[in-house]
């Protein structure tokens, strides 16, 4: 059975919400659940009847992160915190992935001085697939890395190709630019040389997309900076929460069938990223650590449990360092003076 260090104090709801997403894990066998945190707030919330022989243990830890708390100066400081312990518990192979709901931050800062990066990769990469009507697109970077040069999207590519393989089932997964136009002279100078190196790459590279392709599903991976990336991912966001507010008084205005009046919250689970996907793994980092959205409550916390036990079956590390062995030679000679 596969084993999962899950940080029990991080996120809005933790530790009783975080808990409960790891009984529902366990009891349906999803894997062996090590709960990391303080021991007098864990232990209560696991004497009923329903956790009796479940493959759930506690490692005690005094310290974690509060909500505000600067990532890196916190870390510094709290060096038992509970999400740094979960880290090193399948760092050190006492846990084959670790599991936070907690600040992602942090979370990309406990992985860094854990796993380390892989080779070929500056920094890790935040990604994921935002989109409920594309599901089978992935876009990166969704906010770390702010400030790009254009040998970063070959890194890119090289995580998402992966993830696309891993977690999508895309054999061979389309990669392309995000930009503000199709043809190839479009974009600014970043795009444009990022153009040139996907070009001569080995990845099934498509060209540029642009805005509206992203939820039509044209590219599998789609490439941006963290900059564009994390304003798109927050406000496909938004809207999820606007339309499903708007639906909800337009119709409550002409009907009272409950049915038709339990659209909204439908539509707003759809388009909410941490309920579909509970979580997505840090990419470019050689261990596995999946972090799910601070208001995660039980389902997604099973669900970051799931994609954490998916990433580790997948062999997913193996998969990226194979990818990035295909464009090593392009990375090397982007990275000469």
């Amino acid at each position: 059975m596969i084993r999962i260090a899950l940080d029990a104090m991080g996120g809005d709801f933790a530790p009783e919400e975080i808990v409960k997403g790891a009984l529902e894990a366990a009891r349906e066998g999803l894997a062996a659940i090590t709960l990391v945190g303080p021991r007098e707030r864990i232990e209560p919330l696991l004497t009923s009847e329903e956790s009796q022989g479940l493959p759930i243990s506690i490692h005690h830890t005094d310290q974690f992160i509060v909500d505000g708390e600067p990532p890196a100066r916190a870390l510094m400081t709290k060096r038992r915190a509970s999400m740094l312990i979960a880290a090193k518990l399948a760092g050190e192979g006492q846990a084959d992935a670790a599991v936070t709901m907690g600040h992602t931050g942090a979370a990309m800062i406990s992985a860094l001085w854990t796993f380390g990066t892989l080779e070929g990769i500056e920094r890790p990469v935040g990604g994921g697939a935002p989109f409920f009507f594309a599901p089978q697109t992935i876009v990166l970077d969704l906010g770390p890395n702010v400030d790009c040069k254009p040998r970063h999207f070959l890194q890119f590519a090289a995580l998402g190709v992966a993830y696309a393989r891993c977690f999508l089932d895309v054999e061979n997964p389309t990669v392309a630019i995000l930009s503000n136009g199709t043809e190839e002279g479009k974009g600014n100078q970043q795009a444009k040389e990022a153009y040139r190196l996907l070009k001569e790459s080995p990845f099934n590279f498509i060209g540029y997309v642009e805005g509206w392709d992203l939820a039509l599903g044209k590219a599998n991976v789609v490439l941006c900076d963290g900059f564009v990336g994390n304003i798109l991912l927050k406000f496909f966001e938004g809207m999820g929460t606007v339309i499903s507010d708007w639906l909800r008084k337009k119709l409550g205005k002409l009907t009272e069938n409950a049915a038709i009046l339990a659209i909204p919250d439908e539509l707003g689970h759809l388009i909410s990223v941490e309920e579909r996907l509970g979580g997505g793994p840090l990419l470019g980092v050689k261990g596995v650590m999946v972090v799910g959205h601070g208001r995660s409550k039980a389902p997604a916390v099973k669900k970051a449990i799931a994609a954490a036990c998916r990433a580790v079956e997948g062999n997913f590390i193996q998969a990226i360092e194979e990818e990035l062995a295909k464009v090593m030679s392009l990375l090397e000679a982007q990275a000469q003076p």
